[in-house]
């Protein structure tokens, strides 16, 4: 079988908005996903899809630098590729990591198209057909152009709960916090299993808690059905400290991102659940890997959302359907959406999952008619720019839990 080689790699910025603005810890998600579409072309014709965060035109440029030095790189020899782009000393200066998993993406892609099977068939075949999510549950501003949208309140977050599970079928219910004082999260956090009795729930005030504040929030929730107490605080002597008063297992997208803090946490225990980023890892094949060394040391894994769109989520489902150790929901911003680029338009859940692709490659294709429309407003919108941001200084105070994070206060973020 002749070689398929590398000939081009186009980038291309896109911004999709949201229902909402959602709020977080560092302050809020912009009304709208900046992601980077990316497109490898081989000299035989095959074109693979990529997808990485945010990026812009600095990942537009890192991509064509890319494209020069991969040329005539054969798509099967990943493994040559990822020290290509991410050897050690190389890594040391730039964003290599999530840059070569974009790529991975596409060539997996491709590898699928040539031999005319899903990527899942690739990486040992899909053990399930479709993949449980968790609702991400996010407070959130109002939407500057509907007026709706908000969710501030604990029967604001009930509200969109329940209608979350009626339209999608949601079992496992994620709230994000540290926005607002930890008292009034647990008071929403526990009336989201009031609520849903039958039901799952998670935890992530993205490091933001003391640990203080963490140990009385973790004794505070230990009756309730918890999958994990994720990132509540920072570091992994912190975590350690933690679960020393906490029984709820502990879990991180922050602090085990690599194969060196993955082997740290064999010794100081302080992680139970790794939450695998098919971007944070560079790609799908690393975290395959990082599965089998969870597996083997008795350490739970999970599937993380670092906010998709459709391509990305495809890598995210064909990661999803091939673990064997996968004990958990996955993560998904992506019923926040409104719209997608993939052709067909986003997919769909049922009952809670969404069914893992089974065409050839990620077995999405991009609608190029939407492409267009959201880089057009990339280009309008710029990237994630401060004067933009509603949770930051110009707007309000960077630091939560002050006074504009105040669940009394509602809020219309003025945008433009």
């Amino acid at each position: 079988m002749p070689a398929t080689t590398i000939a081009a790699i186009r980038a291309t910025p896109v911004t999709v908005p949201l229902e909402a603005p959602l709020l977080h810890s560092n302050g809020a998600h912009w009304g709208r996903f900046v992601r980077t579409i990316v497109e490898v072309e081989t000299a035989d014709g095959y074109v693979g899809l990529g997808e990485m965060g945010g990026g812009g035109e600095d990942a537009t440029r890192a991509f064509g630098a890319l494209a020069e030095y991969l040329r005539g790189h054969d798509v099967f020899r990943l493994e040559a590729m990822r020290f290509a782009i991410c050897n050690p000393t190389a890594s040391l200066y730039n964003n290599r990591t999530q840059l070569h998993a974009a790529i991975e993406f596409a060539c997996l892609d491709i590898i699928g198209q040539k031999l005319a099977v899903p990527v899942h068939a690739l990486l040992g075949g899909k053990l399930r057909d479709d993949v449980e999510f968790a609702s991400y549950l996010f407070f959130r501003y109002n939407d500057p152009q509907s007026g709706g949208g908000e969710v501030r309140t604990v029967e604001q977050l009930v509200g969109h709960a329940q209608a979350l599970k009626r339209e999608h079928g949601f079992r496992v219910h994620k709230l994000k916090g540290g926005v607002y004082p930890p008292s009034h999260e647990l008071a929403c956090y526990r009336a989201l299993a009031d609520a849903f009795t039958e039901d799952r729930f998670r935890y992530d005030p993205n490091s933001a808690l003391s640990l203080a504040d963490a140990i009385d929030f973790g004794r505070a929730i230990e009756d309730l059905t918890n999958d994990y107490y994720e990132d509540p605080v920072w570091g992994m002597p912190q975590l350690a400290r933690l679960k020393e008063f906490v029984s709820i297992p502990t879990a991180t997208n922050t602090v085990i991102v690599n194969f060196e803090q993955l082997a740290a946490n064999v010794d100081a225990r302080a992680v139970d659940v790794v939450l695998l980023d098919t971007t944070f890892w560079g790609g799908i094949r690393p975290c395959i890997k990082a599965a089998g060394v969870c597996e083997t040391m008795g350490v739970g894994v999970a599937v993380h959302s670092s906010g998709e769109l459709g391509i990305q989520l495809a890598t995210m489902l064909h990661l999803g359907a091939v673990l064997p150790n996968l004990g958990y929901a996955a993560d998904a911003h992506y019923h926040h959406l409104t719209d997608d680029v993939i052709a067909g338009g986003k997919m769909a859940y049922a009952n809670g999952a969404i069914r893992v692709p089974d065409g050839p490659g990620l077995g999405v294709a991009l609608d190029s008619e939407k492409m267009q429309r959201y880089h057009e407003l990339y280009r309008e919108l710029g990237s994630y720019a401060y004067d933009r941001d509603p949770g930051r200084p110009g707007w309000y105070p960077l630091v939560p839990n002050h006074d504009w994070a105040d669940p009394t206060r509602s809020i219309t973020p003025k945008l433009s």
